[in-house]
Parts: C-alpha cells; sequence; structure tokens
C-alpha cells in the first residue's frame, strides 16, 4: 500500500491523498461504509458502486470469525471473493466488539477470552489469533488487536490499558512479519493509538505506534461519549505526532459535523454506522440540513426526497412517499434511508476533496457546517 498527499489546505491540516491497494485507489479523505458481516445492511454491492459510489468499505475481525467462519472464508478464498466486492475492503480486529458485545469475558496479558453474543460459546482472542484471522479474512487494511477501555476510564486503569495494548502491538506485527497474504494480494496492518481522553497518554501511545513505520496508523476509542471538543483535541495531539506522510484512519466518527472538523485537523479517513442506522431510523443527512422523515410536516411533501443528492433515490421518491414508507413500517423506507445517507457521506468528503485541491477549503466549511448541522 502506498499514500501520496496531492494538496494540503493552507489554511487548516486538511489534506488530499491517494491510496494505492492491490485492490485499486482511495481518495482521501474517504468515508468507509460499515459492512460488519461481509455486508453493508440492506445495500445491493451494485449500489454501493454506482450510486454510494464507495471505494473501500469495512468487514468486522469478531463478526466474520464467529460467523461464517474462517474454514468458509478461505474455502471462497477471501472476504472480496465470498461477497463479490472487487475494491478495497479494511477489517476491524474486533477488540472494540470483544468488549461491547459479548457479556462475560476476561482478559489477561496472553489474550481476551469472550462468549459469543450469539451462541454463549467460548473463544480467545489474542494478537496472534487476531492476524491470523485477518489473514483468512483478506483485506487490504487490517486493524492490530487493542484494548478499548471505557471512555470513563480513570487514569490509571487508563494507563494499564494502553500498556497491554501496546504490548499486543508488539505480538501483531511480529505475527504478521511472520506470515504471508493467502490470497496473492498485499495487506497492510494499521496500529491503533489510545490513551482514553488523557493527553499524555495520547502522546505516548501517538510516539509508540509511530515508531513501528507502519503503512498508515488509526486512532481510536473516541466518540464513546465524550464532548466533541474534547475529541477534537486529542485528534489534534495525536496527529502533530503521527508521520505526515502516512493516512489517517479516525475509527467509529462519526455525525457529518465530525467529519469536517476531523478533515481540518488532518484525518483522513473514516468509518462509522451512523448513516445507515440513523437512515434506518427515518433520519436523514442532506447538504440543506437534517431531516426525520416520520415528522408529519413531510406527510403531503411530493417534492423529491433531496433534489441535489446523488443516490437515485433521491429524486425518484417524494419525501411524503418516504414518510409514509417509515409511518407503515415498510423495509423499503430503511433501504432508501441507509442509501441515501451513504450516498450523502460520501459526497461530502468529496466536496471536501474537491475543495482542499481547489485551495478554499477554509472558506467552504463553515459554511457547509452550518446547512448540515440544521434542522429541516
Amino acid at each position: 500500500m502506498t499514500f501520496q498527499i496531492q494538496q494540503t489546505d493552507s489554511l487548516s491540516n486538511a489534506r488530499a491523498g491517494l491510496i494505492t491497494t492491490d485492490h485499486g485507489q482511495i481518495e482521501t479523505p474517504i468515508f468507509m461504509p460499515v459492512g460488519t458481516v461481509g455486508s453493508v445492511k440492506g445495500i445491493t454491492d451494485r449500489d454501493l458502486h454506482n450510486d454510494v459510489r464507495a471505494q473501500i468499505i469495512l468487514g468486522n475481525t469478531y463478526h466474520l470469525y464467529l460467523r461464517p467462519g474462517t474454514e468458509i472464508l478461505e474455502k471462497a478464498g477471501g472476504l472480496h471473493a465470498f461477497n463479490g466486492w472487487d475494491r478495497p475492503i479494511l477489517t476491524d480486529s474486533g477488540g472494540f466488539q470483544v468488549f461491547s458485545l459479548s457479556g462475560i469475558r476476561k482478559l489477561t496479558e496472553e489474550g481476551c477470552t469472550f462468549r459469543s453474543h450469539i451462541d454463549g460459546s467460548k473463544h480467545v482472542f489474542t494478537p496472534e489469533k487476531v492476524i491470523d484471522i485477518e489473514r483468512s479474512i483478506g483485506a487490504d487494511i487490517i486493524m492490530a488487536l487493542d484494548e478499548c477501555p471505557p471512555g470513563t476510564s480513570d487514569y490509571n486503569y487508563a494507563k494499564k490499558s494502553l500498556g497491554l495494548t501496546h504490548r499486543w502491538l508488539d505480538r501483531c506485527f511480529k505475527r504478521f512479519n511472520e506470515t504471508d497474504p493467502l490470497y496473492g494480494y498485499n495487506q497492510s496492518l494499521f496500529p491503533i493509538v489510545q490513551g482514553c481522553t488523557y493527553r499524555d497518554l495520547r502522546e505516548q501511545s501517538a510516539e509508540f505506534v509511530a515508531s513501528k513505520d507502519a503503512d498508515g496508523y488509526a486512532i481510536g476509542g473516541l466518540a464513546v461519549g465524550e464532548p466533541a471538543e474534547v475529541m477534537y483535541e486529542m485528534v489534534e495531539v495525536v496527529n502533530a505526532i503521527l508521520p505526515k506522510d502516512k493516512p489517517r484512519y479516525l475509527m467509529g466518527v462519526g455525525t457529518p459535523a465530525n467529519l469536517l472538523e476531523a478533515i481540518e485537523r488532518g484525518v483522513d479517513m473514516f468509518d462509522c454506522v451512523m448513516p445507515t442506522r440513523n437512515g434506518r431510523n427515518a433520519m436523514l443527512f442532506t447538504s440543506k440540513g437534517i431531516m426525520n422523515m416520520r415528522n408529519k410536516k413531510w406527510e403531503d411533501d411530493f417534492s423529491p426526497i433531496d433534489s441535489e443528492g446523488t443516490a437515485w433515490v433521491d429524486t425518484f421518491y417524494s419525501k411524503a412517499y418516504l414518510h409514509h414508507l417509515f409511518k407503515a413500517q415498510e423495509l423499503l423506507a430503511l433501504q432508501i434511508g441507509s442509501l441515501h445517507n451513504l450516498a450523502f457521506y460520501l459526497w461530502l468528503v468529496g466536496e471536501a476533496r474537491k475543495h482542499i485541491i481547489a485551495g478554499d477549503f477554509s472558506v467552504w466549511k463553515p459554511a457547509i457546517l452550518k446547512q448540515v448541522t440544521q434542522r429541516l
């Protein structure tokens, strides 16, 4: 994997770049739709290509390990062959899911013992095993196993957790370097910066992961309940230390406003379930603001869902019709909402990239930020 910075903004840390993988190129800044179990919920591959215009999607190690399992994935030839997606894929390590979904878990120096949220069966994730699973999945970009401490963790717990994450990272890189990809194309391992909201821990972690000379770096453990201003401060602290010539990935973020603020601070890659989850719950993001499609005000509004939207559903269906579908609890409503929001997120980061290249990002960003955050 390579990364080329094509343009930087003169008045901020925003930058436009190009990631090149064996499955194609990714123009940054980029938003990555979340395909947890190998599919972006409710969205077909064709719509991902043609309307969302996704350049890279996510899979999740925890979920894919439990279902369908590595044996099936290896028989299929990896996740690309299994789900038909021919562009880049990134897999999270599953660490966050182990700590958030599995009810019973035990953390040791060796790894994490947990019970499946599906059937209660017992499993162990070690740094080595997670790398092996991610080799079986075959994503272009893979994440190191980390502990995800709660956002409310006290300093001593956060410090202890960070030490464990760093020792696990050493083991991840050792396993990664002594194994080969299974399907004939290269994979890149990204380490993850942790440290909760403690500035000195974030600095220590950024310095430690930067020493790994990785192809890219992830910033984890944010957007977990802390104020947005604190998240932005942590991003600034970390990005001041991470290598400028490598992509930075802010994990699990976020709202359109979060994306714009983080792009301004030098983040290149994002993922979040928000566009699909909120879309399934009738909240639509647009360039003019946020709409709750269950509101009665849309009942007799026969104008297009979003006359400036980039997905085919935006101009084909009316607001009144989508309102009706949500009130009737029709499955099509969930698909339309998800497709619209994903296409909007990709449009938004695409516009940010255009304005970075044009040299007027710092003029454009405050105006679009005001628009996308207002309620309609």
